[in-house]
């Protein structure tokens, strides 16, 4: 054989063996391939469960994790199926927040036709908004829930306010006491404000001879038949005072005065939403919106008086009117609004049973107590705190678990949750939490606040529609929840989206602070100019 016969065969050889080497490696790597695609098509099957560590973000929920066997649940984690169940009660999708705004547009059209709806839809007689150029100084009374504020808002005429004001706590003796009693009280603390003025004197002597002119924000549900007249239709809130419902609270407040020898006129009645609408109004003209979200809800919006078929008066050649909705009483008969068994036991603990129901499911009266009944039966099937959920006798006592928990709860992003123990230890007196204690604490937290927030956007949503304002309006929002519950806000805009869609990105929703207090002294200073 030559040398190159040999060089040619050992060449052809190498060949046939690389060959040979390709072919099995291609092999194996089709059969991993294939091994890897059954893995991820049984992975994918798999029923997904919520995270144990419920993560929030601005967007905020529960995260998920797919326990299998490459992922134990931890012992740090809660229980999944809980946490699944849970999330199915609380939980409100996109196609359900529709249906919710519908039948409330629907129902706030059947309020502006007659007084017999669940929606009152109250004309509030305020039948323009401020242009910003308006100047002096006011008075208002703002009651809201537990605080109230007497207040001096001095307008600067470029839609600027300076205000002087004094806060006061109404205790319970005081919201279930006497109506004499509780208004004596707003009284005495409008007095005692006019008296501490430190820019000017002020007597005994001057407020009997000097004329005080006030806007009295008065947050609970009136038939308003004037700019300075309604008459209580009934607490909320936790207010029963007695000798009050059915009485005109500018008399109740104007008596107070009188038996103080105070010289103050009572010249607006104003609603709290309907007092932030003006107010922001007065910085931001194209505020049609005003909502409050805070110890209690509702809202206002500027209405078209042709659609108020229920308002006979002439309102002196003005096309629009402020409407206040008190949307807290949305849905009392509970047609689409899905409710869980602690929605119920919270309702049938409160004095006003059956009614006020939207504002049970989404203010900050009730939200807190929400979860207590949570933890409560959680504790009872010993699905958390198993070693001191039975020792508290916190936990067991109404409203012990307060709104305030719930918010700085879900702020906690420690490793170890140690503001949650903190709470949950130091304050609700359970001994011993461990770390999936403290996480099913906080998601359970972010499901009911997560709930609010979109069930809040969906009355809102609903208002934008029925102004046919989505292509674009102001929404001027105070209140505690809305201005300090963590994610509150982005979940209500998320939901926004998820409702109106593009349409969404027209409406602002924008921070009104302290805007009832301002809205009641401007409405008092401009009644004849923002009235009918």
């Amino acid at each position: 054989m030559s040398n190159n016969d040999f060089t040619y065969g050992l060449a052809t050889g190498i060949a046939i063996c690389a060959g040979l080497f390709s072919l099995g490696a291609a092999f194996v790597y089709i059969n991993n391939q294939r091994a890897k695609n059954a893995k991820a098509v049984a992975h994918a099957s798999q029923p997904l469960a919520l995270s144990s560590i419920a993560v929030s973000d601005d967007r905020a929920s529960t995260s998920s994790f797919v326990p299998n066997e490459t992922h134990k649940i931890s012992p740090d984690d809660p229980n999944p199926a809980t946490l699944v169940r849970l999330q199915h009660l609380f939980e409100v999708n996109g196609d359900k927040l529709s249906q919710i705004a519908k039948h409330m547009v629907a129902e706030m059209k059947k309020g502006l036709a007659t007084d017999d709806s669940t929606l009152k839809m109250i004309p509030t007689h305020v039948v323009r908004r401020p242009k910003g150029d308006e100047t002096g100084s006011y008075l208002a009374l703002d009651l809201g829930g537990t605080n109230f504020r007497v207040c001096e808002v001095t307008l600067d005429g470029r839609g600027g306010t300076r205000v002087r004001q004094s806060k006061h706590t109404v205790t319970d003796d005081l919201k279930n006491g006497t109506g004499a009693a509780l208004f004596d009280f707003f009284a005495e603390c409008v007095k005692q404000f006019l008296l501490s003025d430190d820019q000017k004197e002020v007597t005994d002597k001057d407020l009997h001879t000097n004329e005080f002119k006030l806007g009295f924000t008065f947050s609970f549900a009136v038939n308003q038949v004037s700019i300075n007249s309604g008459f209580l239709m009934g607490w909320n809130k936790g207010f029963s005072a007695s000798d009050c419902v059915g009485k005109d609270a500018v008399v109740l407040l104007q008596d107070a005065f009188r038996r103080k020898r105070m010289n103050v006129s009572v010249t607006a009645l104003v609603n709290d939403t309907t007092g932030t609408l003006v107010s922001h109004a007065y910085s931001a003209p194209d505020t049609y919106v005003g909502v409050i979200l805070g110890t209690g809800t509702n809202a206002a919006y500027v209405e078209k008086i042709e659609n108020i078929t229920k308002y006979k008066k002439d309102p002196a050649g003005a096309k629009d009117m402020i409407i206040n909705t008190e949307w807290g009483a949305f849905d009392d008969e509970m047609v689409v609004i899905p409710r869980t068994k602690y929605d119920h036991k919270v309702d049938r603990g409160t004095a006003n049973a059956k009614s006020w129901t939207f504002e049970k499911l989404i203010s900050g009266m009730y939200l807190g107590e929400i979860c207590r009944y949570v933890l409560v039966d959680l504790v009872k099937t010993g699905e958390i705190y198993i070693a001191g959920g039975t020792k508290s006798k916190t936990l067991s006592v109404p409203h012990a678990f307060e709104t305030a928990f719930m918010s700085r709860i879900e702020r906690d992003h420690s490793l170890d949750l140690s503001d949650v123990r903190t709470v949950l230890e130091d304050l609700m007196h359970i001994p011993g939490t461990t770390l999936a204690d403290r996480r099913l604490t906080k998601a359970i937290c972010e499901m009911i606040g997560k709930r609010a927030a979109r069930l809040s956007a969906a009355g809102i949503a609903a208002i934008v529609t029925k102004m046919n304002k989505l292509d674009g309006c102001t929404v001027g929002i105070d209140g505690s929840l809305f201005e300090l519950y963590p994610h509150f806000s982005n979940r209500m805009r998320d939901a926004m989206h998820e409702i109106l869609g593009f349409s969404a990105e027209n409406i602002v929703l924008e921070q009104a602070r302290d805007g009832s207090g301002q809205g009641a002294a401007l409405i008092a200073a401009l009644a004849g100019k923002l009235t009918a």
